[in-house]
């Protein structure tokens, strides 16, 4: 979005159409009967506690009127309050809106999405009332500039974070790259994604780098390490990049490695002539698809043996990592939807790398670092679960698998 956008946008004819009014009440009536809710429940709770007879948790008007800051506008808000004569400071506060809130979080959200857009960060209040109606002021130079030091605190706390209690077995890692500001080199994100024995899926860290090399990695690995992250994961999944596996086997020797399989796919692709892409991609596609281990070595075999003389430099880059290609067939089948692939991270970082695509020459790289620091943190709320994540349980154990099915199982399948 460049100034003359805004500049556009910032001059609608009528921002406060009847809909968005309307929009706007519901939104208020909906707040004031959930804080309601919050507040009978308080009041039940002490239900019990009585003075000479009578209640002693009682209400007692409402606080000053405020305002916050919605994609509807600005909402007004009554929150009540209550009166405690048992002396014990019982006090009512609103989960929902709690004190001294100012503006919604999907709101801020929005704020690292657009200063990546490009917008710069005298322009926000012109593009935020299109959005937030005449009565974004608050959301000035002055605010945006602090919010992104805040961003990059919660950042440097977040990085320090005990680990003791974590226990990731798979890990995925990639590097994301941008354009910074007085950068002659384009920086490295290096991130790390986890998932838990839960089946959860966490962010575990988002550090600067330099080109994914290998001492870089070494330094994220290593403090996750320092900060008590002493469980070797049992699976990490990352492209070609040879600085993160050599960091790997360095910090995490015992942590096996399967190479990206979409990664895999382009870097092939890239060697070959357009016409004959789909026929290669198809016959890579009967390498991970096969259901054995057997299966995906043959199809291994006939795809270099067809393509092999033609084009012998795109079959050196397929071999190349073949067993750790295939090592998905020693985790459960459940889980090979996740772990054949780094896109748990690509998917995340897609729009993040479309929206650092155009920032060259806007934005420093303490802001891009805090900017998509937050966009990820926003991101994370959405993750779903692993599918089959009570067999989670089964790969701390070191159950042994064989094409995605417990050995113990497999026997019982051909005895049958």
């Amino acid at each position: 979005m460049d100034n003359n956008n805004v500049a556009a946008l910032s001059q609608p004819e009528d921002i406060n159409d009847p809909l968005t009014e309307l929009l706007r009440q519901g939104a208020k009536e909906l707040i004031s009967k959930a804080v309601e809710a919050e507040l009978i429940e308080l009041l039940e709770q002490f239900n019990d506690v009585k003075i000479e007879g009578k209640q002693a948790v009682v209400r007692n008007g409402y606080l000053p009127q405020r305002q916050i800051q919605t994609g509807l506008g600005n909402v007004e808000i009554k929150i009540p309050k209550v009166r405690d004569r048992s002396g014990q400071g019982i006090k009512f506060n609103s989960k929902l809106i709690p004190p001294y809130l100012k503006r919604a979080e999907s709101v801020e959200e929005f704020l690292p999405f657009l200063y990546l857009k490009g917008v710069s960060t005298g322009d926000f209040s012109d593009a935020l009332k299109v959005l937030l109606g005449d009565d974004a002021e608050g959301l000035s130079a002055g605010t945006i500039s602090r919010l992104k030091e805040k961003w990059q605190h919660e950042h440097k706390a977040w990085s320090q974070r005990d680990l003791s209690s974590k226990n990731y077995v798979y890990l995925w890692a990639d590097g994301i790259y941008f354009n910074v500001r007085g950068d002659n080199d384009r920086s490295c994100i290096l991130v790390i994604m986890g998932a838990t024995d839960k089946g959860k899926k966490e962010l575990v860290a988002i550090e600067d780098g330099h080109r994914e090399s290998e001492q870089s990695w070494t330094e994220v690995l290593q403090d996750l390490r320092n900060r008590s992250l002493n469980k070797s994961p049992k699976l990490a999944i990352g492209d070609g990049a040879l600085g993160f596996w050599k960091a790997l086997a360095k910090v995490y020797p015992d942590t096996r490695g399967q190479r990206c399989w979409v990664h895999k796919i382009a870097n092939v692709l890239n060697k070959l002539p357009k016409s004959v892409q789909p026929k290669v991609k198809e016959s890579m596609q009967d390498i991970w698809m096969a259901e054995t281990r057997k299966e995906a070595y043959a199809a291994f075999d006939s795809t270099v043996k067809r393509f092999g003389d033609k084009y012998q430099r795109a079959m050196n880059c397929l071999e190349k990592d073949k067993d750790a290609m295939l090592a998905f067939y020693d985790f459960p089948a459940r889980h090979w939807c996740h772990i054949r692939t780094s896109n748990p991270i690509e998917s995340t970082f897609a729009t993040v790398r479309l929206r650092t695509h155009k920032t060259r020459n806007c934005v420093s790289r303490a802001s891009i670092f805090a900017m998509v620091f937050k966009l990820v943190q926003a991101a994370e709320k959405r993750w779903q679960r692993l599918h089959g994540f009570a067999l989670m349980a089964d790969v701390i154990e070191g159950v042994v698998f064989e094409n995605g099915i417990k050995k113990e199982e497999k026997g019982d399948q051909v005895a049958a």
